[in-house]
């Protein structure tokens, strides 16, 4: 049994990401996590995890969201997450591969970030029947 008979190929929310995270324990392998920052390094990514038959782990952090929509973008952070997001949902069917899309270490001061993505979030999944996001990192490690 291989991975897309768990799991279908695209964007994994809900119970897929516990079944997909079930599955490679129980298969002994690890998924790869990748930062990325533009659409060449979605795709670069994407291409890699159809070549290694893998699912993956497809990340924005706050930076990488603002590179991705560019520093004269306002609201790049959060625009060029959602930007992303939808690159992602948009291609990972198309590359036939199972893809956690993850925002990566949101410490305090980018919870407001974090909000605004889980409004797109919920306009995405009203239009689409999907959340925008797999999960969000909250990394709350420098509070006492």
């Amino acid at each position: 049994m291989g991975v897309l008979d768990v799991v279908k190929a695209g964007v994994l929310s809900g119970d897929d990401v516990t079944r997909l995270y079930k599955y490679a324990k129980e298969q002994g392998f690890a998924l790869p996590a990748v930062n990325v920052v533009g659409s060449d390094s979605v795709n670069a990514v994407l291409e890699a995890a159809k070549t290694a038959n893998s699912p993956v782990i497809i990340q924005f952090s706050n930076g990488g969201a603002g590179f991705y929509a560019g520093k004269a973008c306002g609201n790049a952070d959060v625009l060029g997450a959602v930007a992303g997001a939808q690159h992602v949902h948009l291609l990972a069917k198309a590359y036939g591969v199972p893809v956690i899309l993850h925002t990566d270490h949101a410490a305090r001061k980018l919870l407001p970030w974090i909000d605004e993505l889980i409004k797109f979030s919920r306009e995405y999944k009203k239009a689409h029947g999907v959340p925008l996001f797999s999960s969000h990192m909250l990394d709350l490690s420098e509070e006492s």
